[in-house]
């Protein structure tokens, strides 16, 4: 909890508070579903929660925009995002159906207004969002065509809409055939070794109407 106030310090109350139940709620769930991995759990707050919130330090979402969340797993990026954001819409989906169910219960115990859950795949939507938001399901092309659907016409924040993809690694390769797309490397926001290799890509996209 500790990492989460070094590095987003005017936090309310609230929001403290319901980072902080984070923990606790993980671990109960963890117990009957293996949500997030065991040897992951006791670092939660920084290779779960913190790296979720590394987009919050590359963009900050406008009051009343929509987030879409594609294979969040048991929540992440979507729910400290969605504490940090209140104001904005978070759309969370997932495959597995066991997953949603946690993401369903955890925001219900967080009061998460902001939050739906929805079992389904990225292809069976057909709503519009300003961002499509993942931490690394699959390779760019791939998500790429999943989601080309789904962004809205009118940008309405400092980055163009599009796809923001938490991801590792060197990432030439896979991003070859996306000239446009922007590499922020997550090391220059945090001092922790983890995100030494972590970075954020965001992708512009065009509406397809």
């Amino acid at each position: 909890m500790d990492l989460i106030l070094k590095y987003f310090p005017e936090l309310s109350y609230v929001q403290k508070q319901q980072f902080k139940a984070l923990q606790g709620l993980y671990e109960d769930w963890n117990l009957k579903i293996n949500v997030i991995s065991r040897k992951d759990i006791k670092s939660l707050y920084l290779k779960h929660v913190l790296h979720s919130l590394a987009i919050a330090k590359i963009i900050s979402f406008e009051p009343g925009s929509s987030v879409l969340d594609v294979g969040t797993g048991g929540g992440f990026p979507g729910i400290p995002l969605a504490i940090v954001f209140p104001q904005t819409k978070f759309h969370l989906v997932d495959s597995i159906q066991k997953k949603i169910k946690v993401v369903s219960s955890i925001s219900d115990e967080l009061a998460l207004e902001n939050v739906s859950a929805e079992h389904c795949r990225a292809e069976q939507i057909d709503a519009l969002y300003d961002f499509v938001v993942s931490r690394a399901v699959t390779s760019m092309p791939s998500f790429v065509k999943w989601v080309r659907n789904n962004i809205k016409k009118k940008s309405e924040h400092s980055l163009k809409n599009g796809i923001l993809y938490l991801k590792g690694g060197d990432l030439k390769a896979e991003l070859q055939t996306f000239p446009n797309a922007a590499i922020y490397n997550l090391k220059n926001h945090f001092s922790d070794s983890f995100f030494d290799t972590k970075k954020l890509v965001h992708l512009p996209l065009k509406f397809r109407g």
